[in-house]
């Protein structure tokens, strides 16, 4: 029988996912915080289970390589090279652009 309870890459997250993301997304950084918030409500809506997973990914780097990526100081590759992911990839092109 099919797992209805599996969950695709392109399904969007569900509120409680979303709830514990933007938790998980908090930074002592100010300007991380801000690129986030923008991040988020742009693209909350529509926020997939493939994008939370690159966006937790993100997450796990400290405050000042994940805002060298934000600024383009520093690719994926300089930072954390096993990031190069696609998951991440696109994140950190959602979180560069400009509203």
């Amino acid at each position: 029988m099919h797992n209805m309870s599996a969950v695709l890459p392109d399904q969007l997250i569900d509120e409680r996912a979303l709830s514990k993301l933007r938790w998980r997304c908090r930074r002592g950084l100010l300007e991380n915080d801000i690129f986030i918030e923008r991040f988020f409500k742009r693209f909350e809506p529509t926020l997939t289970v493939k994008q939370a997973q690159g966006l937790n990914a993100l997450m796990e780097l400290s405050d000042n390589d994940l805002l060298d990526l934000h600024l383009g100081r520093k690719t994926l590759l300089q930072v954390q090279p096993d990031l190069v992911r696609d998951d991440t990839s696109e994140v950190l092109s959602m979180l560069r652009a400009t509203p």
